[in-house]
């Protein structure tokens, strides 16, 4: 049964009756997981804007996101932020610091209006201990988390410059990836600011060079929609 709310989401009630039951990674599940999964999670609606939990505050649970999307940063002594990823519809955060005890490492703000089921710390333990399918899935779920993670770092660190990690950030775009060389369109919901932040800029510096992009014939930018025009000059920028 889903409900509308006044972000316009149309809330899912139950686990039992979600439509990504059988899509996603971490909902294909067994009847019987299911059924106890929803029985220890809250849904809820929450603004754009809003934070589900921030940086070294002590892990609560974890929050299934349901619908939306949720922003993942982390800020330095200097209070520069940066944005490690975006969570799509689907996917759980909070899992390391629920699963070791241990303060979240990152801060997890509403991109867009979201709905997401939160599952308390104690709830989730004896969930996984009751479900050995589902242990064996959260230990596959860590294991992508630490490899996007080096994957980041890497990312950040080894990359020569601005224009090489714009151009990958690009190319990462789930609607970039589609095969070939032509044209692709493709969403592009992230501000300059936040784009910088994803690659360790400044909101000037992405602008100058989404402005150098489409000069080259590379890109095209209408709105919040992007058109990658040469993917294949976009890779040879990545390769430097």
């Amino acid at each position: 049964m889903a409900t509308k709310t006044p972000y316009g989401l149309h809330v899912i009630e139950s686990c039992l009756s979600c439509p990504m039951l059988r899509d996603n990674f971490f909902c294909n599940l067994s009847q019987r997981a299911v059924e106890s999964l929803n029985a220890i999670s809250s849904p809820a609606t929450y603004p754009k804007g809003a934070i589900l939990f921030v940086e070294e505050q002590e892990p609560r649970g974890v929050f299934v996101i349901c619908s939306g999307r949720v922003k993942l940063s982390a800020n330095s002594i200097g209070g520069k932020s940066l944005i490690l990823r975006m969570v799509e519809a689907g996917e759980v955060i909070g899992l390391p610091g629920t699963i070791t005890g241990k303060p979240y490492g990152l801060t997890a703000e509403a991109h867009e209006p979201v709905q997401a089921s939160f599952i308390r710390r104690e709830d989730f333990l004896r969930f996984l201990r009751e479900h050995g399918e589902v242990a064996v899935r959260v230990a596959e779920l860590l294991c992508r988390i630490y490899q996007a993670t080096f994957q980041e770092v890497k990312y950040l660190g080894l990359s020569g410059s601005a224009i090489q990690k714009l151009a990958k950030f690009i190319l990462n775009l789930p609607d970039s990836r589609a095969p070939g060389n032509g044209p692709v369109r493709a969403a592009l919901t992230l501000t300059h600011e936040e784009i910088a932040e994803m690659i360790g800029s400044s909101r000037e510096t992405v602008t100058r060079l989404f402005a150098s992009l489409k000069k080259k014939q590379l890109v095209e930018v209408h709105g919040s929609m992007l058109v990658v025009k040469d993917k294949l000059g976009l890779q040879k920028l990545v390769e430097g």
